[in-house]
């Protein structure tokens, strides 16, 4: 506890019951906590909550914030409101829609984490001379002489690397994963042990800051409906879509075609306005090797060595060997076929435990 006597830290508080044990952690090993509440969503999926009718519901961020404010006063920390709602709309919202109508899919975590949690969460941590920033995700950070790098959480079930392959290298030395070495019925059992306030909360979901919405109903507030033809991999037509960017590779769910095995979506042609769908194990699911771009690495990865990767969060890890590598573009091929490959999506490497970086998928 010596060692960090005297050493502040400005810890993202969310209102859940990760980022409260995280508090309680930090406090306990001897930081000075300031616990900070990020507003980035003040409105529902149409937008603010009383841009046209104030009686529309809001995203439930002043809930949240009141739960953080308790836990924080529990603790006996400081806490701060910083509003960073014009930074989310600009550089994670917009670049969502603008990638959707591209027929992408990106993943709002990840820009969440890229342009809001660890950049001006990172500049308001400096104006108030914090040594550290810290989150309650499940992820862990090695501060050695050699540098700062990124592992998995302990916690395989929970853990949150796959959103944060693409932080600023530069801000790693500078953070602080309090929970990436505990379970979370490990911070479930602290945070009742402490009587915290957020000790029973349920686990939130669906986009980053915005809440559990219904992502097609977000997409059509803004992006337009052009309906087509839903045909199998065979040619044949067994539905009608609401429109291309409204649908993922991969996906099962929200098709509305009946009969016979389900159909998963296995690609879009744009030429025709077409969504082809196929069975779950129909073999053009299924790629053993992808182009990414937008690379950021924590380790600089070498062309010709075989790592772990995974395309989405909580998939099982494929080997993968860097094929080729040229400024923020790579390539790599995997030893078994991987399934629902998709564009807009992530792709992140591991060597061991070590996160070694990731792209965005073109192909």
């Amino acid at each position: 506890m010596l060692k960090n006597k005297g050493k502040k830290v400005l810890l993202g508080m969310s209102g859940g019951v990760d980022s409260s044990v995280a508090a309680f952690l930090l406090k306990q090993d001897g930081y000075k906590v300031i616990g900070a509440f990020m507003k980035t969503w003040s409105g529902d999926v149409y937008g603010p909550a009383n841009e046209e009718d104030p009686t529309r519901p809001e995203c439930g961020w002043r809930q949240e914030r009141r739960d953080a404010m308790r836990v924080a006063a529990e603790l006996d920390i400081p806490f701060v409101t910083f509003d960073f709602e014009d930074i989310y709309r600009r550089d994670v919202l917009e670049y969502l829609f603008s990638e959707y109508s591209e027929n992408r899919t990106p993943n709002p975590d990840i820009l969440c984490n890229r342009n809001v949690k660890f950049k001006p969460f990172v500049e308001e941590a400096k104006k108030l001379g914090c040594d550290f920033v810290a989150t309650g995700h499940y992820a862990q950070i090695d501060h050695l002489e050699t540098g700062s790098f990124m592992k998995h959480a302990v916690d395989q079930n929970k853990d949150q690397t796959y959103f944060l392959w693409a932080i600023d290298k530069k801000v790693l030395s500078k953070v602080l994963f309090p929970i990436g070495h505990l379970s979370k019925p490990e911070v479930r059992k602290i945070a009742t042990e402490q009587g915290l306030a957020t000790a029973a909360k349920k686990e939130s979901m669906g986009i980053c800051f915005v809440g559990d919405v219904d992502i097609r109903a977000f997409l059509q507030s803004r992006l337009k409906q052009t309906p087509g033809h839903i045909k199998t991999t065979e040619g044949k037509i067994v539905g009608e879509h609401e429109g291309l960017p409204f649908y993922t590779i991969g996906q099962r769910h929200g098709l509305h075609v009946g009969g016979g095995l389900p159909y998963y979506v296995i690609g879009k042609v744009e030429e025709t306005n077409t969504l082809i769908v196929g069975s779950g194990v129909n073999p053009a699911l299924f790629k053993d090797k992808l182009e990414a771009k937008e690379a950021n690495w924590f380790t600089q990865p070498e062309v010709g060595k075989t790592y772990t990767a995974r395309v989405r969060h909580r998939q099982p890890l494929f080997k993968a060997t860097m094929t080729s590598l040229q400024n923020d573009h790579f390539s790599l091929t995997f030893t078994e076929p991987v399934r629902a490959i998709t564009p807009g999506q992530s792709v992140v490497l591991y060597d061991g435990d070590l996160v070694i970086g990731g792209g965005v998928i073109v192909e």
